[in-house]
């Protein structure tokens, strides 16, 4: 047998061991090679949504790539740290060092070879479907299949190096001692974890600071806090799994009467070795899956902001002109003629906005006339409010503002015309894009609308024209006004003084800009996040199969000693629960605390619930999870009822 076929029997031999790892690694391989796909597409070339799409994959790649060396790096150090003792029987026979750290080299990339193989064969048969996913998000017209050798180079070259980078240095990190050490494997680092009492209370600490903080968070509070939250969350983790969770159930081995109970030593026991031996895979475990919750999450919550893009943008088209303004009306018909070629009905309300320094607040506030307000809000069939010469009313920013104006009077002056308004309640719906009028908007009479404006200063008050488009199927406007926007873009950027007489804005594409983009972006998340719980479920995997054997042993002898199939499972479950669902179950922890901050910042930016969309993130996970467990659950119940 040659040192080549030694290799390769060795990682045959081992196949179980590496069955999770070897997966995540083809399925991480897969995934880069759909990104380079759509990243060397000939179609990707123009457009602002081709170019976002292209940048994102980019970034995710890169992403994916650092991943993928951290994953493969720990995850073969610890397979390594898992065979000391197979390496003290290979030196004791004779075996060169310089030879083992050959024979892992080859182990390696054997298995990374076929990994690279296999992913990118899978890539290339599910990137025909991959593309037509794609194209329906980017909404491009075609994205064909196509065949090229970028994709094949830029997967094979970047996986082959980060291969070659774990084969070298993994083995560096294996315990090189005396060969009496490397045969007692693991049974020799079980005595160096030890438990500390004030690590333990440390953990916590820090686990119960940084939850509070998240808990009564307020919109400035987390910008403060933004970098603090995770460098305290990651420290406290990391303690509450080597330290903190080991004493609370030392603690608990010390209450005899909880303790000796049927099944409770057994699993408590074993609970207490596993804690100690996998502390630190259960603290990786909880991190990956935290940052595969987050990056989804949060992903979620955009697409949530571009769901409800349209009730923060009521119209379909807005032009904004300034006084001199000369191409007002030429702008005007030139979008009317557009929307009757296509044929999208619409209605137009033209505003002229007013502005006057209020004596309540000596701040200026943007005034409107009642009978503009009552015809825009009749083409979204809303009733006609009344207000009285003298009155006023709020017009709201948003439904909070709403809420917040309702019930507020104001009694104040203007002080160029000095009309004199009583400012009671609020316009009860937003039929304008927040601050599109300005920060502070009231509603005036037709009548005193004319006093300020031909009041004693009042011809100087006039501060633009505002026309509304209310257009029902907003989202056929998106190609409306190009032209216009190509303008305004071209002028402000040459510096021209007709650039800063108008703006014009098309929600319509801007919905589609951004629909498009978080959905895309929410994509590439699902599948950076799946490469995320794989490397997970691995490290729990793996740490399950190592001690396989000493497993079977010890339930061998449970059996001679007359416990049933039904006894067994139970004691199973309770050593594999905590395995699997204390590191998720942590994550789904540090993630809904999160999410509470994440929630204020939308407050704070869109007032916008993202509730939804975190319960079905963290509800598919759970799903997933409990999946993964009950398969994994029943492989090791079959492997332990049959004995090797």
């Amino acid at each position: 047998m040659t040192f080549r076929q030694f290799a390769y029997r060795n990682v045959v031999r081992n196949r179980r061991i590496y069955a999770a790892f070897f997966m995540a690694s083809a399925f991480s391989v897969m995934v880069f090679f759909l990104y380079s796909m759509l990243l060397f597409h000939p179609a990707m070339e123009e457009g602002f949504v081709q170019e976002i799409a292209s940048t994102g994959m980019m970034v995710a790649e890169f992403v994916l790539f650092i991943f993928s060396l951290f994953f493969l790096f720990y995850s073969m150090r610890a397979f390594l740290q898992a065979r000391t003792k197979e390496f003290g029987i290979l030196l004791l026979l004779g075996m060169a060092r310089s030879q083992l750290q050959r024979l892992i080299f080859l182990e390696t990339m054997l298995i990374g070879g076929v990994a690279i193989i296999a992913g990118t064969f899978l890539g290339f048969m599910f990137s025909k479907f991959f593309l037509m996913i794609v194209r329906e998000l980017i909404q491009v017209p075609t994205l064909p299949l196509y065949f090229t050798w970028q994709p094949f180079v830029l997967t094979v070259g970047s996986f082959a190096s980060v291969f070659v980078i774990i084969s070298l240095l993994a083995p560096m990190f294996i315990r090189t001692g005396e060969v009496y050490d490397l045969l007692q494997g693991e049974v020799a680092e079980q005595d160096a974890y030890s438990t500390s009492k004030w690590r333990a209370l440390a953990g916590i600490v820090l686990l119960a600071a940084t939850y509070t903080m998240a808990v009564y968070a307020t919109n400035t509070y987390v910008i403060r806090v933004i970098f603090l939250l995770p460098a305290a969350a990651v420290i406290g983790t990391y303690f509450f799994f080597s330290d903190s969770f080991p004493y609370m159930i030392q603690l608990f081995r010390a209450r005899k009467r909880l303790y000796w109970r049927p099944f409770w030593l057994l699993s408590l026991s074993e609970g207490v070795v596993r804690l100690k031996e996998n502390a630190r895979m259960f603290f990786i475990v909880t991190m990956v899956s935290t940052l595969a919750f987050m990056s989804v999450g949060l992903l979620a919550s955009l697409t949530s902001f571009a769901n409800q893009y349209r009730e923060i943008n009521p119209l379909g088209l807005v032009y904004k002109s300034y006084p001199g303004n000369v191409l007002e009306q030429i702008h005007i018909r030139e979008l009317t003629d557009e929307l009757n070629e296509k044929e999208i009905d619409y209605n137009v309300v033209a505003f002229q906005v007013l502005e006057q320094k209020s004596s309540f607040t000596d701040m200026n506030v943007s005034i409107v006339r009642l009978s503009n307000i009552n015809a825009l809000g009749y083409t979204f069939g809303y009733p006609a409010v009344d207000v009285k010469d003298g009155e006023a009313l709020f017009l709201p920013q948003s439904v909070s503002s709403y809420q917040q104006l309702k019930e507020r009077t104001v009694k104040t002056s203007l002080e160029k015309s000095g009309l004199k308004v009583n400012i009671s309640g609020a316009y009860p719906h937003q039929v304008f894009p927040p601050n599109a009028i300005g920060a502070n908007v009231i509603i005036v009479s037709d009548a005193d609308f004319e006093r300020i404006l031909m009041g004693e200063g009042g011809g100087e008050s006039s501060l633009f024209r505002y026309y509304a488009f209310n257009i029902a199927d907003w989202q056929q406007t998106k190609d409306i006004g190009r032209g216009l926007h190509q303008d305004e873009v071209q002028s402000m950027l040459l510096g021209a003084e007709s650039g800063t007489l108008f703006s014009f804005g098309n929600p319509g594409l801007n919905y589609s800009i951004i629909r498009t983009t978080f959905s895309l972006l929410l994509f590439m998340g699902l599948m950076l996040a799946a490469v995320l719980f794989l490397a997970a479920g691995s490290f729990v995997y793996f740490r399950l199969y190592t001690t396989l054997d000493r497993d079977r042993r010890q339930f061998d002898v449970l059996r001679r000693m007359g416990i049933t199939d039904k006894e067994l499972k139970k004691i199973v479950n309770r050593q594999l629960l905590p395995q699997f669902f204390i590191p998720w179950g942590v994550a789904f922890v540090h993630s809904a605390f999160a999410f509470l901050a994440l929630q204020v910042i939308w407050d704070a930016l869109a007032e916008i619930s993202i509730a939804k969309e975190l319960t079905l993130v963290l509800g598919g996970f759970a799903v997933l999870q409990i999946s993964y467990f009950y398969l994994i659950r029943w492989r090791y119940l079959s492997h332990i009822r049959t004995p090797e």
